[in-house]
């Protein structure tokens, strides 16, 4: 892995460690190792506990006192709640993109849609995952609310590992293609409800299909 440059630090610190913990290099309950990963970045341990900060007040890891940090783990609770929360969110950001997003931001929402249908139809699912994250956190800030942008940004950090990383069934996943042409399509047609509509129903989808019953409560 390439070391980090100095202009960007304790951002891209936490960017990487985000990363790895999504793609199960660092997995939940698990210690943070932090002098491997100063090593690892080729950064020294203030910008990692900077990180640490962050990620700690996204939820995504724990300070524990005087011992570092580790993974922090989703519970069936946690997840739940925060699904629910992120329905209403997408569906207001939908409804307001509907109504502000610019013919550029429109472009290229359409190219990564077209993008995540080649990958579809290749049957490559991590990179299918990866460009259908990029059109869900497109849509928000086609909403153009600084304020919904950021906490949406703060929760999707929470349950992105489940999110956008869980084996879709080949039936939920024909579904979720299909959810992803009706948002394309409601957002050139400019009708902010019907793709606040969608939203919802596609997250509520999501949720129901997510390892609820491999977590604890």
């Amino acid at each position: 892995m390439e070391k980090i440059r100095q202009n960007t630090l304790h951002g891209e610190v936490a960017n990487r460690i985000r990363d790895m913990i999504d793609q199960g290099m660092l997995t939940p309950g698990s210690r943070v190792p932090e002098l491997q990963l100063c090593e690892q970045f080729g950064v020294s341990r203030t910008p990692l506990r900077e990180a640490l900060k962050v990620l700690a007040f996204e939820g995504v890891v724990e300070l524990l006192p005087n011992r570092g940090a580790r993974v922090a783990k989703l519970t069936k609770a946690t997840l739940k709640n925060t699904f629910e929360v992120m329905q209403n969110l997408e569906a207001l950001a939908g409804e307001l993109a509907g109504e502000r997003i610019s013919e550029a931001e429109l472009a290229n929402i359409e190219a990564l849609h077209y993008q995540m249908l080649s990958y579809y139809k290749s049957g490559n699912m991590k990179e299918y995952l990866l460009v259908n994250q990029q059109i869900h956190e497109a849509i928000v800030v086609a909403s153009q609310n600084d304020v919904l942008i950021d906490v949406y940004k703060n929760l999707n950090h929470r349950v992105r590992r489940v999110r956008f990383t869980a084996e879709l069934s080949s039936d939920y996943w024909s579904k979720a293609v299909g959810e992803h042409e009706a948002m394309v399509e409601a957002l050139r047609a400019r009708d902010g409800v019907a793709l606040g509509e969608i939203l919802r129903r596609h997250l509520r989808n999501k949720m129901e299909v997510s390892a609820l019953d491999d977590m604890a409560e």
